[in-house]
Order: C-alpha cells, then structure tokens, then sequence
C-alpha cells in the first residue's frame, strides 16, 4: 500500500480539494508565514498542478486516474519480479523432488521403449523385404537344380534349401503381427514422448523461475521434433514409398543418438535435483 500512496504521489495524481466544495483543504505542511504586525497573515496561495486541472472540473480524467491507480498497484512486481513467479512453494508439491524426479524417469523408460519400437520397426521391415529375397532365390534355382538338363537330384541344392528357410522365416514374421505392433508403440512414443517434453521443461520452470539453455533442452526439443517427423511420413510409407521409409529409418536413428547424448547431461541435473529440492 504504501508503494502504491508513493508511486501516486509522483504522478501527482492525489485528490486535491476544490475550493467551492465547502470542505476544508488538505492541511499544508509550510510553516506560516511570519509577520511583525498585528494583523492576520495573507492566506497561502494553493499550489494545484499547472498541468492537471481539478478532477471535479475534468471528468474526462477519471479513466486516467484508474489506469495510473493500476499501474501503481502493479508497479512493486515490475520493481521486484521476483515476488510473482511461483518458485517460493506457491505450487506446492510441483515445485518438490518428487515432481522434479518424474520427468528423468519417463524419459529413462521412453529411452528403451524407442529402442523396442525400433526392433518392432526393423522386424516389419525383415517381413516385407524377405519375399524379395525369395523371388531372386527362385529365379535361380531351376538353374541350379538342372544345369546339365537332366532330372534334378533327390537331395534339395542349396538354394532350395535357403528358399525353404526364407519362407519359414517370414512365415513366423508374419505370425508376429509386427506391424501392428510397431505402429502402436511409434503411437505411444509420439504422444508420452511430446507430453513429457512439455512437462519437463514447466517443472523447470516450477522450480526455478526459469528454463537453462543449453544442450540438454535443446537435445530434447530436437528429439521432440524429430518424433513428429518421423511420425509424418507415415502416410507415405502406407502407400509403399521406399523414399520415406528410408527417412524415417534415418530420422529414428538420429533421433536414438541425441536420446544417447541426453543421458549424461540428464543424470548431471538429477544430482542437481537432490542437491536444492525437498521431498516430497
């Protein structure tokens, strides 16, 4: 309050009296003024502001006097921020270890979720790629069963038998449903994935007032973004481009990387994590 009486004080937008109004005027705090004669001294001149009339003579004025009265009240916030940021326990348990330790943890579990999504991946990719395989091995096996033109030997050349193999190979593949399944999990780790990205940057900011640049958030954004553009090639892929399946394989393995990088930089603010919060 007695910021805001100052701060009006300065913008000289105080109540002055009207001299019609009958009531007393504010009491002066000049000494009066000494005289050597009998008579009563000269009444003081007011001093009123050449610049702001009367407000009873300028309504006009009342919507400036309210903006300056807001500007007033907020003007201690805008002297000392710090006051209005949620880093002295207004949030309570967000800004304890606890909130602190979820986002490490679910990163921790993502990390090998998106290894496992990449061996769902590569498996699908096994599926679709080992009926070429076959098709090239047929093509050179009546070659390789009947060279001299005769009947073909009992026991099954070699590239029968790797054809053999192949087959029951993708028949298990297929048996394994992965494409289902990789399209699932990449569903899963797109949407955990940004979630917790999000969430570990406001506990940040919870905690603290405000975010750290450096290589740990901006390895995490670049993770973020790299999950959504590799999740946009999906599509394409559906429609049997080899051009985006191909960058999607390369956009996940970049994506592998960063998450490797992230790893020490991550345990370093863990340490940091315990060294200033409390539970919880």
């Amino acid at each position: 309050m007695a910021a805001t009486v100052v701060t009006l004080g300065l913008l000289d937008l105080l109540p002055t009296q009207n001299p019609s109004s009958g009531r007393k005027p504010f009491p002066t705090l000049l000494p009066p003024r000494c005289s050597l004669s009998r008579s009563p001294p000269a009444p003081l001149p007011r001093l009123l502001s050449p610049a702001l009339p009367l407000l009873s003579e300028a309504p006009l004025l009342s919507s400036a006097a309210t903006a300056a009265a807001a500007v007033a009240f907020s003007l201690p916030y805008f002297v000392d921020p710090h006051d209005a940021l949620a880093v002295n326990g207004e949030l309570g348990i967000l800004e304890g270890r606890t909130a602190a330790l979820v986002h490490p943890v679910v990163m921790g579990g993502l990390f090998f979720y998106t290894l496992w999504a990449g061996y769902l991946g590569w498996q699908w990719r096994r599926a679709r790629t080992i009926q070429n395989e076959i098709n090239e091995l047929k093509k050179k096996a009546p070659v390789a069963a009947g060279a001299d033109g005769g009947s073909p030997p009992a026991a099954p050349s070699p590239v029968e038998a790797k054809i053999e193999q192949l087959t029951e190979e993708r028949k298990k593949l297929l048996k394994g449903n992965y494409r289902e399944r990789h399209y699932n999990a990449g569903s899963i780790l797109l949407g955990f994935g940004v979630l917790e990205a999000i969430c570990g940057a406001l506990d940040t900011w919870f905690r603290t007032g405000k975010l750290f640049p450096g290589p740990h958030l901006f390895g995490g954004a670049g993770i973020t973004v790299l999950w959504a553009l590799a999740a946009s090639l999906a599509p394409a892929m559906q429609r049997g481009s080899e051009t985006a399946r191909s960058l999607h394989i390369a956009l996940n393995t970049l994506n592998i990387l960063l998450f490797i990088l992230q790893i020490p930089t991550g345990i370093e603010i863990v340490l940091k994590v315990f060294e200033f919060t409390n539970w919880p």
